[in-house]
């Protein structure tokens, strides 16, 4: 097998190492009039507002590098961030990326890194305008922030959701929560042998979801050419269930969730009874799958039940009937939200 070649980052220096990872890059956005290269990016939103996100995702916390290839966790980090824009019903247009690196990481797996941000960053039309390196004891540490921007009156908060309204979701659930567990299960396998050659045949799609969730752009711009403007929304990085308790509690309302009604693919239903696992549980609650939660008024039902890879799932109620699933043979289940917590003692 051929050595790859390492390049350790203290031969280019911190100003060398920026200037080489974002040397060609390119604006596109005429809101960036000035990116990488003073001391401040510079940007005009004109009538606009502007909407701000950030993530920070630390290695052994967020990410695993046993199984996360660089490539794909820098088009993770991006898209994440992006999810977060369209679920205010606004345009990603520029990111800043703030990298802490251990010595173990070489120039060569930046590059690697940043080719994954980058592809993101194409696709969505977002320019990298900035961002920071420094040293780290710790491994791999990534803060990204977002900046988007929308029309006052087209941005989708969290807390606008109405007794009668349908609950709406975009794609399936529970996906990528099941490429993580067949990835934390195929790396337990493997764990001291040298040559890991694991069979992940028939379930691609489940590691395409873990590995590579894509940001509901499409969903955003369907709901725009259908002149329909959702209530409330929120992308689901914690699980559904979560989510809609967040929507819930913003909004002062309850809400119905019909358990038939969940979307879920049939790989992540394989991989559940093979491990043992309710399928339903998974999709409430295990989150990273990056889809659309909305809710519109109960006269937009037709234009949103015809639309492509989106689904009706349930309904908003008042508060005092509280956040409930009906399973599929009629019992009413409270919900809970699950989210993961990081500060939470294992």
């Amino acid at each position: 097998m051929q050595e790859q070649k390492r390049t350790e980052i203290a031969t280019l220096g911190e100003f060398g190492l920026i200037k080489h990872l974002t040397a060609d890059i390119e604006l596109k956005n005429a809101e960036t009039k000035y990116g990488i290269g003073d001391d401040a990016a510079v940007l005009d939103t004109s009538n606009q507002q502007t909407l701000v996100t950030t993530d920070l995702l630390m290695e052994g916390v967020h990410f695993d590098l046993v199984y996360t290839p660089l490539k794909h966790l820098g088009y993770k980090a991006a898209i994440v961030n992006f999810s977060d824009i369209y679920a205010m019903n606004g345009i990603p247009k520029q990111i800043t990326v703030s990298l802490a690196v251990s010595k173990r990481f070489c120039i060569e797996d930046l590059e690697q890194f940043y080719e994954g941000l980058r592809l993101a960053c194409q696709l969505h039309n977002v320019d990298i305008v900035g961002g920071d390196t420094t040293s780290s004891v710790t491994g791999l540490a990534i803060s990204i922030t977002c900046i988007g921007t929308a029309q006052p009156e087209q941005i989708v908060y969290r807390n606008g959701a109405k007794e009668t309204d349908l609950i709406c979701v975009s794609g399936d659930l529970g996906a990528a929560y099941m490429g993580l567990q067949l990835l934390e299960r195929e790396k337990a396998v493997f764990e001291g042998e040298n040559e890991i050659n694991p069979d992940f045949s028939g379930k691609e799609y489940l590691l395409e979801r873990q590995l590579k969730p894509e940001a509901r752009k499409d969903i955003i711009e369907d709901l725009a050419k259908e002149n329909i403007l959702p209530t409330s929304m929120i992308d689901i990085s914690d699980g559904l269930s979560s989510e809609l308790m967040h929507i819930c509690t913003q909004s002062n309302t309850g809400c119905r969730v019909y358990e038939d009604r969940i979307p879920i693919d049939y790989q992540t239903a394989v991989m559940a009874e093979e491990l043992n696992m309710n399928v339903t549980t998974c999709a409430l609650n295990g989150g990273e799958d990056y889809e659309l939660l909305f809710t519109v008024p109960l006269t937009a039902h037709d234009k949103v039940a015809a639309m492509k890879g989106v689904k009706v799932i349930g309904h908003i109620t008042k508060a005092e009937l509280g956040c409930a699933l009906i399973t599929r043979d009629g019992q009413e289940f409270t919900l809970k939200a699950q989210g993961w917590n990081p500060l939470k003692d294992e």
